[in-house]
């Protein structure tokens, strides 16, 4: 290779090592990033990373402020990519941390390579064909390893959503920091000029050859497992906070329960009551006070208009919560529909009236931000063979936003951690009897089906 030969791969190099780089970063965005804003946020993500290299390049600019200011320029275009702050945040932060442990691991390879391959003076065109192959063997060799490091991260960090909090995201990002810092140190001491002589590192210290590569992937490994240590306690505390809420709606369906009871002894106090009332409407009726009677019958029947529900669905807990719900649509101007049976034992009516109250509560919430006069919840329930359906339609307004569970993604930002969890209860019960939860939206018309397999233990 001659030496203009050389000269011309030094440029088409850095150019691919630009791109190469830029496309790595690009990739490890792309799961993250809304798919509305996906095309856009991508490009956004690629170009920037481009100008950063442009403006490095041009400014002469300390190398280790290049993360820097690459992480200032993402965040400053965070709203235009469709990420939150604290994602582009932390996405970059992992993203440098990877591509500095992943260097520093292929500069001992490197080396090693370097000082195997024989070094010629003769001819020149030998030297520049040594050197550009070298380099190609590095690029390639840390671009294949960033890649593997990023795929693993963003692998995990998909499993497990987290809530990047100012407290969260400091603990998530001080050993990826770490690991940058560390990073930087190193790149300074590996070749160092001194009088005018070259002195390289690893030739000083050769122990540091295997050290250093293994501290970098302790940095790495750090970071890793430090992400997958939040995710498992992001998902304890929604486990956490789903089994309150479970907790919370069996006591309240238990207090239901306690006033039906008290509902039951009063009838039953009624019927023993109403002898006595025969006997005075008789009593009356013959001695011709019809006035009296009147006002005495209509007493009774005020008295008696508490004694009322609706809908008979034949368990006392589900009679509760449906008559419950129906009254409090009602008062909402919303037209409520059942045709709900359940008479079966093959199902506990505790894990029944769960899978009803988040049911209808979501749809007594959908309903209330619906024009009046379109408001509706329809409930159905039904036995065929030993499967037992359970269905709720009700109308809604705006866009329904599934997410990758399946669920849709709650809107709410107040006490965010105890919404969106009333759906993933009524998933969990319906896992309980082999069965499943299936969710649609159609023409401003949403609708929930669990589908129950009675258990023969039970």
């Amino acid at each position: 290779m001659s030496e203009t030969g050389f000269y011309t791969f030094n440029q088409a190099f850095s150019v691919a090592a630009q791109l190469l780089y830029a496309g790595l970063l690009t990739a490890f965005f792309q799961p993250f990033v809304p798919q509305d804003k996906k095309r856009r946020g991508l490009l956004l993500v690629f170009f920037v990373y481009i100008l950063f290299e442009i403006v490095c390049n041009r400014a002469a600019l300390p190398q280790g402020s290049f993360g820097l200011i690459l992480m200032v320029m993402l965040l400053a275009a965070s709203r235009w990519i469709g990420l939150e702050k604290p994602s582009v945040f932390l996405l970059t932060l992992l993203y440098f941390n990877a591509r500095i442990s992943s260097g520093l691991m292929v500069q001992s390879l490197y080396f090693i390579v370097e000082r195997s391959v024989p070094y010629q003076l003769e001819p020149p065109e030998a030297v520049f064909l040594r050197a550009a192959l070298l380099v190609m063997l590095f690029l390639l060799s840390h671009a294949s390893m960033l890649a593997v490091m990023l795929y693993a991260l963003q692998r995990q960090m998909r499993k497990q959503s987290m809530t990047l909090h100012r407290r969260e995201l400091c603990y998530v990002s001080l050993v990826p920091t770490a690991g940058i810092l560390f990073g930087q140190v190193i790149s300074r001491l590996l070749i160092e000029f001194k009088d005018g002589v070259l002195f390289q590192l690893y030739e000083r210290h050769p122990a540091f050859l295997a050290v250093i590569p293994v501290l970098a992937l302790l940095f790495y490994v750090g970071a890793y497992l430090t992400i997958a240590f939040q995710q498992g306690m992001a998902a304890l505390r929604e486990e956490q906070a789903a089994l309150y809420a479970e907790h919370q709606q069996t006591q309240a369906i238990r207090a239901r329960i306690h006033e039906a009871e008290q509902f039951y002894t009063r009838i039953r106090q009624l019927k023993h009551e109403l002898r006595g009332h025969l006997t005075n409407i008789k009593g009356l009726a013959q001695s011709g006070e019809y006035a009296s009677l009147g006002d005495y019958i209509a007493k009774m029947d005020e008295s008696m208009g508490c004694f009322e529900l609706t809908l008979q669905t034949g368990n006392p807990v589900t009679d509760v919560i449906v008559n419950d719900m129906r009254q409090r649509s009602l008062d909402l101007g919303i037209r409520f529909q059942a045709d709900f049976h359940y008479r079966s034992p093959g199902y506990d009516a505790f894990d029944v009236g769960i899978i009803l109250q988040n049911l209808l509560q979501n749809a007594l919430e959908a309903c209330g931000k619906v024009s009046e006069g379109e408001r509706f919840i329809v409930l159905t329930g039904k036995r065929k063979g030993r499967f037992f359906l359970i269905e709720v339609k009700n109308s809604f307004v705006g866009e329904v936003v599934f997410g990758e569970d399946g669920l849709p993604v709650t809107t709410k930002r107040e006490d965010a951690p105890m919404h969106g969890i009333g759906l993933s209860n009524v998933r969990r019960e319906a896992e309980k009897y082999m069965g499943e939860l299936e969710l649609k939206a159609v023409q401003q018309e949403f609708s929930a089906t669990v589908l129950l397999q009675e258990r023969s233990s039970l």
